[in-house]
């Protein structure tokens, strides 16, 4: 089952479940994904597209988590926190900050890295091997410490 065949389904066992979070969150998908359609750029949404915009979605609600928690709006910060929890389960498993460190240096060694104006290639190294399995926010923490910021 492709990408798009598993949101209109989670979007149709959500109807019949009548489990409002969960339609919700996958109408927001769902409507990201027909915006990613009709762009004009003609490609087609397939999964690694579809993760792109499922991480997007979510760095979104974790923004505006952030930002709910710190004015004490508790009622909108709960939606937040649901709907992060429906966007998650559509990413593969995360890796872990002692992993992602771990490739991070192998991806150092082979690229050549040393300095700070090594970063982007660095990054755009590790954007790619990382796609949908770590936070970038992390991973740029923690290329920004072993290139010595």
């Amino acid at each position: 089952m492709d990408f798009i065949q598993k949101i209109n389904e989670d979007l149709k066992a959500a109807m019949k479940a009548k489990d409002q979070v969960k339609l919700r969150t996958v109408r927001a998908v769902k409507a990201a994904i027909l915006l990613a359609q009709t762009d004009g750029s003609g490609q087609e949404v397939d999964e690694a597209k579809g993760l792109k915009i499922i991480n997007k979605l979510l760095k979104q609600r974790k923004d505006s988590l952030k930002i709910y928690e710190d004015q004490g709006r508790e009622d909108l910060a709960a939606v937040e926190r649901e709907e992060i929890k429906v966007l998650e389960t559509y990413l593969p498993e995360q890796l872990g900050e002692e992993e992602i460190l771990r490739k991070l240096k192998e991806m150092i060694a082979t690229s050549g890295a040393s300095s700070m104006k090594d970063m982007g290639r660095v990054m755009g190294m590790a954007s790619k091997a990382f796609a949908g399995q770590a936070d970038n926010s992390l991973v740029a923490k923690l290329v920004k410490q072993l290139l010595g910021a």
